[in-house]
């Protein structure tokens, strides 16, 4: 005798545990447990026929009222993962002396980071921003920095003729006194101070990799992009 439970009561006292999942086009899995020798052709048939019946009643019935098809977003509440591939020479730079670097993303983006040794970098945070918070800081260490592209960085030094901002762990540009701001700057000073986080954008990578930075371009681009 055949009988249906999905509740596994059969697991205990039945001699066969039979278990199939799927869609109403057809079956995604089978999984059995055997306690006896041998199966008819007849008992294998009328299981396969009661799980496809239950199954159906099951989407039918019960899930399709509830929901009838996949939501397009994840809850904000689930947790959300995405992946990428960075060149193996770079896991060291993401991951830092003594793991400091990929602490601190982790720690400043809300979000758990894993790296596989061929390069494959899984990024999971409750938040989608988050995670994607943190992919492109992992981006901005191991991809050479673009000149016009637009990052968040933080002040490092200041000088009589500008700011040092690191855009990513040890990647370090300069931002001329003349670039701080849109208006005349007396004294870097008056602008920025160590510490400060600021939007700024590569505007030349010389010839020994040293990175000019422009906050007044930043700045044009961004009101720019509002209005």
């Amino acid at each position: 005798m055949t009988m249906l439970d999905i509740q596994g009561v059969e697991d205990f006292h039945g001699d066969m545990d039979f278990k199939v999942g799927g869609t109403r086009d057809g079956i995604t899995a089978i999984q059995m447990d055997m306690k006896v020798d041998g199966l008819t052709y007849e008992i294998i048939e009328e299981a396969f026929e009661k799980c496809r019946k239950a199954r159906l009643y099951i989407l039918d019935e019960i899930m399709a009222p509830v929901i009838a098809e996949p939501r397009a977003e994840l809850s904000k509440y689930a947790p959300k993962m995405l992946s990428m591939k960075i060149d193996v020479d770079k896991i060291r730079d993401v991951i830092g002396k003594g793991g400091k670097v990929i602490q601190e993303i982790c720690a400043n983006c809300n979000a758990k980071i894993d790296i596989e040794e061929d390069g494959s970098v899984f990024i999971s945070a409750i938040d989608i921003a988050d995670a994607e918070r943190a992919m492109h800081t992992i981006k901005t260490i191991v991809e050479d920095p673009e000149i016009g592209a637009i990052y968040k960085g933080k002040v490092t030094r200041l000088m009589t003729f500008g700011a040092f901002v690191e855009i990513a762990p040890g990647k370090e540009g300069l931002v001329h006194i003349s670039k701080l701001d849109t208006k005349r700057v007396e004294k870097v000073e008056d602008v920025v101070a160590v510490g400060d986080e600021l939007l700024v954008k590569v505007t030349e990578i010389d010839q020994q990799g040293r990175i000019n930075l422009s906050r007044k371009d930043a700045l044009a681009d961004l009101a720019a992009k509002q209005k």
